[in-house]
Parts: C-alpha cells; structure tokens; sequence
C-alpha cells in the first residue's frame, strides 16, 4: 500500500507563523535584509520589555543551516545576542512562552 503524499511546509509558512505570533503578542518582527552579507538572519523580533532576538527560520523537515549561518550565529551569541532558528509552531511558542 502506498503511503500518502507528506506536506511540506515551507520556510515562508513559518516566518509567516513567526510575524503573525510576534505581532499579537505585542511585539515587533522585520524582516532583515544585510546587502553584501551572505547567511543573515531572516527576521529582528524585538519583544515587550526591549528583549531583542535575532531569528533564523527553517522548514521543519530538511531546513539546514549553512557554514556561514552558523558562524555568524556563533559570533552573534560570542557577543552576549540572543539568536533562535524558529522550525515549527512549537519554537515559536517557546520563544514567546519566555516573555
């Protein structure tokens, strides 16, 4: 028996989650772009009370971070940044639980 087609959700589902969560919880979410900077976060959520977090979305199946993804949240987190990759519902719940 054949199994059933697997749904993908695409990584613009879960930044789309992400804003729509931020913004009902009172909170800020932009969308980044770093011209000339490859492996940039995806979006600057600035949350009630100033906590500041930069967020990297993947798909929940297969989303993989790059070298310079991971570099660059090393270095971000080096200098005391808080940095999230958001995969699914259940990140983003978690990061919104800590408000």
């Amino acid at each position: 028996m054949p199994r059933p087609p697997i749904k993908r959700i695409l990584e613009s589902t879960i930044e789309a989650q992400l804003t729509a969560r931020v913004l009902d919880a009172g909170g800020l979410c932009d969308k980044v772009v770093a011209l000339g900077r490859r492996g940039f976060f995806d979006r600057l959520v600035v949350l009630p009370g100033g906590r500041v977090v930069f967020v990297e979305t993947k798909r929940p199946r297969g989303g993989r971070l790059s070298a310079n993804q991971k570099a660059l949240h090393d270095a971000y987190r080096s200098r005391g940044c808080e940095v999230r990759v958001v995969r699914n519902v259940e990140d983003i719940e978690a990061l919104l639980g800590e408000i």
